[in-house]
C-alpha cells in the first residue's frame, strides 16, 4: 500500500477543495484543542492520501510546497469513473485547469487542475492497475 502525503498552509481550504471540487471523500480529520486541523486523511475508492499543515517538525525539512519551489510540483493522479462530470464541476468552481480534458493515447481521458496552493491533481478514467 502506498499513501502519499503533503502539506497545506490552509488545511481548511484544501479540504474544501479536494472534497467539494474534486469529489474526494473525507476519511478522518484530526484537530487540536482550538479546532485547527493537524492531520487529514482523504480517500477515493480504496486509495488514501494524507495532508496537514507545516509544523516545523523534523519531517517538514524533507517537504516543500509549490510556492516555495517556484510553482513546480509533482502531480497526484486519481482514477475516477466520471471524469467528464468531475471536469465540469472543477470548471464550474472556477478551478485553474492546467491540462484540458482530452483522450489519452494510452487509454482513457484525463484533465489536470491546480489547487489553491499550487498542487497539481490529474483526474482520469484510465486505470493503470486494470491495464494489461
Amino acid at each position: 500500500m502506498l499513501i502519499p502525503a503533503t502539506r497545506y498552509r490552509d488545511c481548511e481550504a484544501a479540504l474544501a477543495f479536494v472534497t467539494g471540487v474534486l469529489g474526494l471523500v473525507e476519511h478522518a480529520v484530526y484537530r487540536d484543542d482550538a479546532g485547527k486541523i493537524v492531520h487529514v486523511q482523504i480517500r477515493l475508492g480504496s486509495g488514501l492520501m494524507m495532508f496537514g499543515p507545516p509544523n516545523e517538525g523534523p519531517f517538514d525539512g524533507f517537504m516543500t510546497d509549490p510556492a516555495s519551489a517556484g510553482g513546480v510540483t509533482t502531480s497526484i493522479y486519481a482514477v475516477v469513473d466520471d471524469v467528464v462530470a468531475r471536469h465540469a464541476r472543477a470548471v464550474a468552481a472556477g478551478a485553474e485547469i492546467v491540462m484540458p480534458l482530452e483522450d489519452q493515447s494510452y487509454g482513457g481521458a484525463s484533465f489536470s487542475v491546480r489547487d489553491p496552493e499550487g498542487h497539481i491533481w490529474t483526474l482520469g478514467d484510465y486505470d493503470p492497475m486494470a491495464a494489461p
